[in-house]
């Protein structure tokens, strides 16, 4: 049996990113925090940004970090990926990041049950 989901319910929506084990950690590193962090922070309308190094891999392979942004909505984050400073973000961590880590992104939306 499933639980009904309110459609009064805030539905709130987040961008999570998983950087696997980098080439050169202090690299990464001093990039991650001293440019992305900062750049990413001025995503229109985020409402926290989270993230955990080395998180204990339960299930699957383990990965260097986990990084969580979260929005009021999905439009609202939609918004943001595709507005100028979201253009910029993805541009850095394709030129800079990419060359240190693989990584992967997901979008998902957060309903209260």
């Amino acid at each position: 049996m499933t639980a009904a989901v309110d459609p009064a319910a805030k539905q709130m929506a987040r961008f999570v990113v998983m950087y696997d084990t980098p080439s050169d950690v202090d690299a990464f590193e001093r990039h991650y925090n001293d440019v992305h962090i900062p750049l990413a922070k001025r995503y229109p309308g985020l409402r926290r940004f989270t993230r955990s190094r080395e998180p204990a891999a339960v299930i699957g392979e383990p990965c260097h970090t986990v990084v969580m942004l979260d929005w009021d909505d999905m439009a609202a984050l939609q918004a943001a990926l595709g507005s100028e400073i979201g253009q910029c973000v993805a541009e850095d961590a394709r030129a800079n990041l990419a060359r240190y880590a693989t990584f992967r992104g997901m979008i998902l939306q957060l309903d209260d049950v």
